[in-house]
């Protein structure tokens, strides 16, 4: 898996990069495990805008992913294939009983190989319980909830690391720095979740960010006072004597924003501790 560079024919060329799409099988995905994308575009049904810098792009299907499969399952690999909607790639599996699922397709899956949904065996993909797998362990997809089905670590490149085991709690390396502890029952995968490149990967021109579904983004020391905290002056220096605040007047950079007190006690090092002088 690399970066494609492209000869610079066009100013935007010069700079944009792509993925290689080696891992990928095939171009056409399984139509029972597709499922239609209403196109939200960012406004609401009297046109305003609800969610900034979001709108037009190209029109997906979404597909199903099993985050959550059933125990016991012997599953093959048949295709990996492109996903619009997730940064990873996904696997089109078959399982022994002739069932079809979509899974996020990790860095050793390809064509062919097998892996299982089991309580204890473990290898390369197969999925388990937390409290059966080896501490040292690179793991992704990972449940918070025991039965839930996976919710943390799906982006392409991630993995988090299992530091400890007791008290009936898995303590986790998080793919941000942050250590925290997670039900033994909870289930994850082993391995790391694929496509490592895309972090790399440079969009290149803003036609590119527009067909992903990006609009502009505006600062706000360039806007009118009515528009924004930052906004206003009289074209001298800006942005100084302000504390950085959002359109709507919130404290940010750096402003504590996490108010869940419930999960508080199962984060044992925060993200932001390493950053800290």
């Amino acid at each position: 898996m690399g970066i494609k560079a492209y000869r610079p024919i066009t100013p935007a060329q010069r700079q944009k990069t792509t993925e290689d799409y080696d891992q990928i099988t095939t171009n056409k995905p399984m139509k029972s495990l597709l499922a239609a994308k209403k196109q939200r575009a960012g406004k609401n049904n009297q046109g305003r805008i609800t969610v900034r810098h979001r709108g037009g792009g190209v029109k997906r299907h979404y597909r199903i992913i099993s985050y959550n499969l059933p125990k016991g399952l012997t599953l093959t690999v048949e295709e990996i294939e492109y996903d619009p909607n997730r940064s990873a790639r996904i696997a089109r599996v078959k399982d022994q009983n002739g069932t079809y699922y979509y899974v996020l397709a990790d860095t050793k899956m390809t064509r062919g190989t097998t892996f299982k949904t089991c309580e204890e065996e473990v290898e390369d993909s197969n999925r388990l319980p937390l409290e059966n797998i080896p501490v040292g362990t690179f793991v992704y997809a990972i449940e918070l909830t025991p039965g839930r089905g996976a919710q943390m670590v799906r982006a392409a490149g991630a993995s988090a690391q299992l530091m400890a085991k007791e008290d009936g709690y898995a303590t986790l390396r998080m793919p941000s720095g942050e250590v925290r502890k997670v039900l033994a029952t909870c289930e994850a995968s082993i391995g790391t979740v694929s496509n490592l490149q895309h972090q790399n990967v440079k969009i290149g021109s803003a036609g590119r960010r527009r067909r992903k579904g990006i609009r502009p983004t505006v600062r706000g020391v360039v806007m009118n006072a009515t528009d924004h905290p930052h906004g206003g002056g009289d074209g001298g220096r800006h942005g100084s004597g302000k504390a950085p605040r959002t359109p709507w007047g919130q404290l940010t950079l750096g402003y504590r924003t996490r108010h869940n007190k419930k999960t508080n006690k199962m984060i044992v090092r925060s993200r932001h501790e390493g950053k800290r002088k």
